[in-house]
């Protein structure tokens, strides 16, 4: 039986949120903490979506995919063995599981949680079309996916806070072990300068990789890559991404592989505005699997743009003729409209009304852009492309001068960390001596190493998060059921075990368990609204130029639906980065904030730093 076993998961991404509710779903008690303010991790970012072969999307699309078919394209990605026939030694139990079982996670998604995931794109590396993002778009796949996780998570916390916890702003520490067994048993967590522990049955480890270390002297990064390091590329990874879950559990003796092998993704998105930061957005896949082309600062192509990360990352570099751009003309950008359109609203895009026009963004003559477009119609008539891209993966021909087009200066930048926790096909943490699971420990998502080898194929992190968040779940549901004891949630601090009984009238009693004995508080006041304010305050109006005044990051306001934030402070715990509210420093953010938020997300994680409301008739 499941009921009443506690378990606890290490990190809020989707890895960690697809265990949750796997548990969950098999009566399992769920105690979710994370390092940051707000759950999601780099899982919301993800912008192309998510990998399934053979999924009923694609058939009802007409795309004869199968698994296997993924397995082989992820063993290419994996070895670097583009052509020929494969060894036998190449083929490896972690990949067979994540395409094997692509299909099923993204029905799960379908199923569970009411995601349309209709529409399929063919990234780099792909034989077929089998990233899947909702033909609607509204939001980045990503954080569609995640999002609704969330979502669901924080309603079963608010209908039943004694099962379902979510603790937030904690970093984790420290792995709590049963001396006799070894088993896993807890984590030791610090918050607010003081330190917890929370006991359970089973712990997953969901921590994301470690590529913000490419910001950070000391880092897992800078130790395993002090060449990436030394190169000082940006990064798309959030600060919370240092290696936290793999150092804590490398320390009760679990074993680590391929921590040297670094994604370093061609199409980070350099900001005009902020050309040196180093936390970068990242351009979709998806824009070159519909037909954008990579250019360099003379106008030309230089490899196949539908080639891997590492290829074409590997062709930029060797090419050494930076500044690159990613160009989509009219025909290309209109089946992934959306994606461009938050781009330009961004300021990492620019839609240029013709071919003259972007040749003076390239500074270069526009018979140079007629002569590769040329070239490249040519290419694809005759399937004859100089770098090998079949003509099938062509989009948007003819090219002509005589159209739109969207562009954006693209840069290598450190993206996904392949290494981690040695996992088996269970997701069980795996010692580093003998090679033996941890009893009590699993790990998914980017934590976890050995999935994708030395690179990883686009659209295959949510995948990675989904497939092996629910073998984390599944794996941790048969376990409980062979230990014995309660898994009654227990948080102590400073040697006091503390616990917290809500009543119904809003109020709460704290049980104090000492050395000494118990004692039991006075009920504790209803929470004061999220506000924080005793008093009703009537809000201030500002006009636009008063906003436009707080453009610092030292003093950043910005208005969103008609209220003004004062983002100064909330920037640095914000999900999608400082960049992300800088981009609208006093001004108007609602357009693209509408595009990829629901409009509760104010009031329900952002209410403290509402200051005012915009003025009705406010203008410039």
């Amino acid at each position: 039986m499941t009921d009443n076993k506690r378990v606890i998961v290490v990190g809020g991404g989707l890895a960690g949120l697809s265990a949750a509710h796997t548990a969950i779903q098999a009566g399992c008690s769920v105690t979710l903490v994370d390092k940051e303010a707000f759950l999601g991790g780099n899982s919301t970012k993800a912008t192309s979506g998510i990998n399934g072969a053979g999924s009923n999307s694609q058939e009802k699309n007409g795309i004869p995919d199968t698994p296997q078919q993924f397995y082989e394209d992820t063993v290419r990605s994996a070895t670097g063995i583009k052509k020929g026939d494969l060894p036998q030694n190449a083929w490896y139990e972690l990949g067979k599981v994540l395409t094997y079982e692509s299909a099923d996670a993204v029905h799960w998604i379908q199923d569970k949680f009411g995601l349309a995931l209709d529409a399929t794109s063919r990234l780099g590396g792909h034989s077929y079309p089998r990233t899947h993002r909702s033909s609607s778009g509204g939001k980045f796949p990503g954080m569609e996916i995640t999002y609704s996780l969330i979502e669901a998570y924080e309603q079963l916390c608010k209908q039943n806070p004694q099962k379902y916890e979510l603790i937030n702003r904690a970093r984790v520490n420290k792995l709590i072990t049963c001396p006799n067994s070894g088993r896993v048993t807890g984590v030791e967590y610090k918050k607010k300068g003081q330190t917890h522990t929370v006991k359970g049955e089973a712990v997953v480890i969901a921590t994301g990789g470690y590529g913000a270390g490419v910001l950070e002297s000391g880092s897992l990064l800078e130790k395993v890559r002090k060449d990436l390091y030394d190169k000082k590329l940006p990064t798309t990874n959030g600060k919370h991404c240092t290696g936290d879950g793999i150092m804590v559990a490398q320390g009760i003796g679990a074993g680590a592989v391929g921590l040297t092998d670094v994604q370093v993704h061609p199409t980070g998105l350099v900001n005009p505005r902020i050309p040196k930061e180093r936390t970068l957005f990242l351009a979709a896949g998806a824009l070159r699997g519909e037909g954008g082309i990579l250019l360099d600062n003379e106008g030309n192509r230089f490899c196949n743009d539908l080639g891997t990360r590492d290829y074409v990352t590997g062709n930029m570099w060797k090419h050494d003729k930076a500044p690159y751009r990613l160009v989509l003309n009219s025909k290309c950008a209109k089946n992934i409209a959306w994606h461009c359109a938050h781009y330009c609203g961004r300021g990492v895009m620019q839609k240029v009304s013709h071919g003259n026009e972007l040749a003076k963004v390239f500074g270069v003559a526009p018979s140079v852009l007629k002569a590769t477009f040329d070239k490249y119609n040519q290419n694809f008539k005759n399937d004859s492309d100089p770098y090998g891209k079949p003509a099938s993966f062509y989009r948007g021909c003819p090219w002509t001068l005589d159209d739109e087009f969207f562009v954006a200066h693209v840069t290598p930048v450190v993206h996904y960390t392949m290494g981690g926790l040695h996992i088996d096909g269970k997701a069980n943490v795996l010692r580093a001596d003998d090679k033996s699971p941890i009893p009590g420990l699993y790990a998914a998502g980017e934590c976890a190493g050995g999935v994708h080898g030395r690179n990883r194929l686009g659209g295959s992190a949510l995948l990675e998060c989904v497939v092996f968040g629910r073998k984390a779940g599944k794996s941790l549901i048969e376990y409980v059921k062979t230990v014995q004891g309660s898994g009654a949630p227990a948080t102590t601090a400073g040697g006091v075990v503390t616990i917290t009984i809500p009543q119904a009238d809003g109020t709460s009693i704290t049980v104090q368990i000492t050395g000494t004995g118990v004692s039991t508080g006075a009920p504790a006041p209803a929470a004061a609204p999220s506000g924080g304010a005793s008093e009703t305050k009537e809000a201030q109006e500002y006009t636009l130029k008063e906003v436009s005044a707080h453009n610092t990051e030292k003093d950043c306001w910005v208005v969103v639906n008609g209220q003004v934030l004062d983002c100064t402070e909330f920037m640095h715990d914000h999900p999608g980065g400082k960049m992300a509210i800088m981009t609208f420093a006093g001004k108007d953010a609602s357009e693209e904030f509408n595009m990829v938020h629901d409009k509760n997300v104010v009031e329900k994680y952002a209410s403290d730093y509402i200051v005012g409301n915009l003025k009705p008739s406010a203008k410039l």
